[in-house]
């Protein structure tokens, strides 16, 4: 069995070590090695060409090297093959310190005291408790759910929308079209998470975002292809939303005279929330070939037909 990697080249030195000491018998190449594309089964890759997997007869599986599976062209993909994202703890870790952190600095005002500051103002805030502060998750996924979790303990009111129905402590959970102007009727702010498909593309636009209440906050985590720019600036301009937290845009990065960059309500990060740590994600990959080579169902799989 051979895997074949095929991106950044220092995570793949750390990956190639892990596999030699804990899956000699899984062959690790990268493309700069000869290989036989006829003996890869498996493909850890981002954004891997059509002409790639093309040349690839007998791959079983596609392993994201990321929590993501919108970078793949599903159409370039045979029938047969699997594909599954990435899940191991230093993804989930990372975005529950980076929501956990957006929200409490949308809670406690630092897009206002960061505009006082540059002013030289010294302007005190009535303090808001967290109690009356309300916060929605859209996606309530292993991501969704883990920054729910981290946001509890703080006393927030906590609700949380998907495609598909679910049932967590302590949130009010909302699924399905109908529901969701309802759900961000209670959102003083609005975290979004959810994963990139046709139908969600775009899903933070103007119609959805009015929904919210006056003065309400947005984090975007999900995917720059959710949120409308020009909607959320107007809407920014016009105070029905106070401020913004994105770690994700479209394109990524930005271009040097996009507006974003300079608006004193948005607070921009390089798509940095949530980052695989090497280590593990080789031995969730690992464990993850090992599931399939036993029959056992493979963690993080994706439904082709759902994409996500």
């Amino acid at each position: 069995m051979t895997l074949l990697y095929t991106s950044d080249p220092e995570r793949g030195r750390i990956w190639r070590a892990i596999f030699a000491d804990e899956a000699r018998d899984i062959a690790f190449v990268d493309p700069s090695q000869p290989h036989d594309p006829a003996m890869i089964r498996y493909l850890a890759a981002w954004s891997p060409s059509a002409e790639l997997i093309a040349s690839l007869p007998n791959l079983d599986i596609l392993f994201s090297i990321g929590a993501g599976i919108d970078q793949f062209d599903m159409s370039a993909l045979p029938p047969h093959v699997r594909v599954v994202r990435m899940i191991e703890p230093g993804i989930a870790a990372g975005m529950v310190e980076y929501v956990t952190m957006a929200a409490l600095a949308l809670h406690r005002n630092l897009i206002d005291y960061r505009e006082a500051q540059r002013q030289a103002r010294w302007a005190p805030i009535t303090l808001t408790p967290a109690s009356a502060r309300r916060i929605g998750v859209m996606g309530l996924g292993n991501l969704g759910q883990a920054v729910l979790g981290a946001l509890a303990p703080f006393g927030f009111p906590l609700s949380g929308w998907s495609r598909s129905p679910r049932a967590i402590e302590g949130v009010t959970c909302h699924a399905g079209t109908a529901a969701l102007p309802a759900f961000l009727a209670q959102c003083d702010i609005l975290i979004c998470l959810l994963p990139l498909t046709g139908e969600t593309r775009g899903i933070l636009c103007r119609e959805k975002l009015s929904h919210l209440p006056h003065g309400a906050a947005l984090i975007n985590v999900g995917r720059g292809g959710h949120l409308v720019e020009q909607d959320l600036l107007s809407l920014l301009d016009e105070r029905h939303l106070s401020g913004a937290v994105l770690d994700v845009t479209d394109p990524e990065p930005l271009p040097a005279d996009h507006p974003f960059w300079a608006h004193p309500r948005i607070i921009i990060t390089p798509h940095i929330a949530s980052m695989t740590r090497a280590d593990s994600a080789a031995r969730a990959l690992i464990a993850n070939i090992r599931r399939h080579q036993s029959g056992a169902p493979l963690d993080g799989e994706v439904p082709r037909n759902r994409g996500y």
